[in-house]
């Protein structure tokens, strides 16, 4: 664990129970300055050994307590005599493993509802005022309806008249609705009073805390070995390789393998950063026809990030090869890709992408594991990466895709069509941040359309690709909605897209949030 004692001392630990924003729970925990793990709630007995948390958080889930093969509350939880919130699902579990009753609910709440405070509560103190109405997000179907012993409701809504229940004598809390979603707008404050005001934990944890103990930890366990790290352009992994180099020097290599599915001179600006600012060793394979010859005739999604994924295996093996002695290898790992690895069931988890940057060369390659941001968020990697030193222009980018540009052409993936692409996308960024908006926005970016259509340009008939353009907002990519740009915005960017770029001649905007659709087109 890259925390320090005193960190670690005021840790809480998180039982995921299968909710989709469990990883919420522990941004909450942390925007609060405490450490936090989440573990699958069968872990919850080694977890409790190896923390001793100051506090524990139930998460929500999709199973119902009213059947009988659902997760149940481990013993051990109310056992540690730590304070507990259960969440929804979470909430619904420690009532019935105290004796409380669950059934299923004739009225379902999906979406905001409003609670009425109707008694006063720790977690209320400065929050919410005793018989105040307060908006909260509701997603569930069954819902408590006997109360175990010692339990009173200090807060109840229309479809929910246990909202909110505590025992405030042995410092058990239960919420129905989800306070960790930005849609309820006290829930952070709800979660921060659990966290400090109840359970006591010390707002202890830092990025310069991290820094000075995760390398204290790299020089621990490399030694004096050699290490290698993949650098794919993106904000992870170069945080990792600038944090790995501060830590251990000229021991650090850094492979950068340019497929040239990047955006307009982005490779470039990676090789100049690292290699001439930073003077970290730097390896530039230059594969871009390789990347590109082996997706010709290649329009399956899935089928592109799986070739581009084991290429970029084969280079990197391959130049690792070339630098010889190398004991360790550098990944850029974040928090969610270790916690979507371990099934809360414990069984496998579905694949909704595949990911070339997580898994596959260790497999391979025998190397050690380096992953100094595993234990880290996004938000979290890029407050390193300030805290490193590196330029805000480039830590606050926009987060891009592994496969780059390869899943933003529909269809088969070419050279004209990157280079089309290219151009687009770097108009349509300039105009954002010529209008001050790029830190506004979570992710924009241009996409090339498998289709044609007529246009008109001068006296001359055109037929030429439709470029579309997405920008969305988000706290955390896992939800999200559209940008709302003004009018004039758009028509100024159509006007020089199709004015600027030979091989565009209509320019669309995307309209859909998250969910139904994904914030990248493939």
């Amino acid at each position: 664990m890259s925390v320090s004692a005193e960190a670690q001392a005021n840790t809480v630990l998180i039982l995921d129970f299968g909710s989709q924003v469990t990883q919420l729970i522990a941004r909450r925990v942390r925007e609060a300055h405490v450490y936090c793990e989440v573990v699958p709630f069968h872990a919850a007995a080694a977890a409790l050994e190896r923390l001793s948390p100051k506090a524990i958080i139930l998460s929500g889930g999709p199973a119902s307590v009213t059947e009988a093969e659902s997760p149940t509350l481990p013993a051990q939880v109310l056992a540690a005599g730590v304070p507990v919130l259960g969440i929804c699902y979470g909430q619904q579990a420690m009532v019935q493993a105290l004796g409380g009753r669950v059934t299923k609910g004739h009225t379902r709440e999906f979406g905001r509802a409003e609670v009425q405070v109707v008694a006063p509560c720790r977690l209320f103190e400065g929050v919410w005022d005793d018989g105040a109405r307060h908006l909260v997000w509701m997603s569930h179907g069954d819902h408590v309806d006997q109360l175990p012993p010692g339990f009173e409701v200090v807060a109840r809504s229309d479809g929910a008249p246990f909202a909110f229940v505590a025992d405030e004598s042995r410092a058990l809390y239960g919420v129905q609705f989800h306070p960790e979603v930005v849609h309820t707008p006290d829930g952070r404050a709800l979660i921060e009073n659990f966290v400090l005001k109840v359970a006591g934990a010390k707002p202890v944890w830092s990025m310069a805390s991290f820094r000075e103990t995760k390398i204290a930890e790299i020089r621990a366990q490399v030694g004096k070995g050699k290490v290698i790290c993949g650098l794919s352009g993106g904000v992870d992994s170069a945080v990792a390789a600038v944090l790995i180099h501060e830590a251990i020097g000229e021991q650090l290599t850094c492979v950068f393998v340019d497929h040239g599915l990047m955006r307009l001179h982005e490779a470039e600006q990676v090789v100049t950063l690292f290699r001439d600012h930073y003077n970290i060793p730097l390896v530039h394979a230059d594969v871009s026809e390789l990347f590109l010859g082996g997706l010709a005739g290649v329009t399956d999604p899935e089928a592109k990030r799986k070739f581009i994924g084991k290429t970029f295996i084969d280079v990197f093996e391959a130049e690792a090869k070339k630098i010889g002695g190398a004991k360790f290898l550098a990944q850029g790992t974040l928090y969610p890709d270790v916690i979507e690895s371990v099934s809360f069931t414990g069984g496998p988890s579905v694949t909704i992408k595949s990911h070339h940057n997580v898994g596959g060369l260790t497999e391979r390659m025998d190397m050690a594991l380096v992953e100094p941001l595993r234990e880290l968020f996004k938000d979290e990697v890029r407050a390193l990466g300030r805290e490193l030193g590196l330029p805000d222009v480039f830590v606050g980018r926009h987060p891009f895709p592994g496969p780059g540009l390869a899943i933003r052409i529909p269809g088969e993936v070419t050279k004209e069509a990157c280079d089309i692409l290219r151009q687009a996308d770097a108009i349509y960024l300039e105009e954002i941040r010529a209008a001050g908006l790029y830190d506004h926005i979570w992710q924009a970016f241009a996409v090339l359309l498998p289709v044609r259509t007529v246009g008109v340009m001068g006296d001359g008939r055109t037929y030429d690709r439709v470029c579309g353009l997405r920008a969305v907002t988000s706290v955390d990519g896992m939800t999200a909605d559209i940008y709302p740009f003004e009018a004039s915005f758009l028509s100024r960017v159509a006007t020089r897209i199709v004015n600027e770029v030979r091989g565009i001649n209509r320019v669309v905007y995307d309209y859909t949030s998250k969910p139904p659709g994904t914030i990248e087109w493939e």
